[in-house]
């Protein structure tokens, strides 16, 4: 039986990252490699002209033209940390390593912090992933879905109208060969052709051909300059609809992984950061060996969220 390539690559090892981010003088040169890849710049005036204050591995870079003192980490997400640069990278890879997810209480036990520490680390980490997913488009052939995620409470609506489900749409984008590259996840406020065509102008490329069941709101995303296929599904079952493959495998996994490592999620004020997270892995599954440095870049070059924003952001859910 042939191998699946990706499946079967080479990742990092736990020892290849120790080897490479054990201590905290290898996390804060990978730190300053990340934010400031062509040397030092001062963030107040740009002069590249500096020199370093302190000891040890967090010392301060002070501006020879405008006296700015700034740190590794000041700008960045891990502003104001007082946790050592090691477990931050050590988190960074746990999560990043975790194909089926990771909840705040796992981490926590394997990073030997408390849970406040691990859930903060977890929801900064999460949302560095998606910042960056929210940076790309899909083009060329696309599959989308929509879908729920959630339950119907005892007494609630049931389906589509429950006030416990959150909507969210799905869309996997599909190469010559039919398999599939990138994929998007993102809550919408439901599935009305206003939200849909916003969605598409945010998440799908000009000239996309698009492929959706018979839901009337999926054609909106012709005003994104997108080409609708759709497609009437009726009451064929998944296994008889080849035109849908991906995007049913994907929102099969996905659900498997919600269900198996966060339980009592709060899917309304959590799942959108979650889902990101789920999707930055798989647009990365092809060099695994590299997804951990790109991770460490990402956080890195991610600005500042206070814990009173993450609570604020939290609330604002749809």
């Amino acid at each position: 039986m042939a191998f699946n390539q990706i499946q079967f690559q080479h990742g990092m090892s736990i020892t290849e990252f120790l080897g490479c981010f054990g201590t905290e003088a290898q996390c804060a040169e990978a730190v300053k490699q990340a934010r400031w890849p062509d040397g030092f710049r001062c963030p107040s005036c740009g002069v590249a002209d500096h020199y370093v204050v302190g000891h040890g591995a967090r010392k301060l870079f002070q501006c020879n033209g405008c006296r700015h003192q700034t740190s590794l980490t000041a700008g960045s997400l891990m502003e104001h940390t007082k946790l050592p640069l090691t477990t931050w990278f050590l988190a960074g890879y746990l999560i990043s390593q975790a194909k089926t997810g990771l909840s705040a209480l796992a981490l926590k036990r394997q990073l030997g912090v408390s849970y406040p520490t691990s859930w903060l680390l977890h929801q900064k980490i999460n949302r560095a992933m998606a910042r960056q997913e929210s940076t790309h488009r899909l083009s060329g052939l696309v599959q989308i879905d929509d879908a729920y995620l959630g339950g119907e409470r005892t007494g609630g609506k049931p389906g589509r109208g429950s006030e416990n489900k959150v909507p969210f749409v799905a869309a996997v984008s599909i190469n010559g060969k039919g398999h599939p590259m990138h994929l998007k996840l993102n809550l919408v406020s439901g599935f009305t052709a206003q939200a849909i065509k916003e969605w598409a102008r945010d998440n799908l490329a000009p000239g996309s051909v698009v492929t959706s069941d018979g839901l009337s709101c999926f054609g909106a995303v012709t005003e994104a300059g997108c080409i609708h296929m759709p497609v009437v599904v009726g009451d064929l079952k998944p296994r008889d609809l080849p035109q849908f493959k991906w995007v049913n495998t994907v929102l099969g996994n996905l659900k498997t992984t919600l269900a198996g490592a966060f339980h009592s999620l709060k899917y309304s004020k959590y799942a959108g950061y979650y889902m990101a997270g789920f999707a930055y892995r798989f647009n990365r599954r092809f060099d695994l060996h590299t997804l951990v440095a790109r991770l460490i870049v990402d956080v890195a070059r991610c600005g500042p969220i206070p814990k009173r924003v993450l609570r604020a952001q939290a609330e604002a859910c749809f």
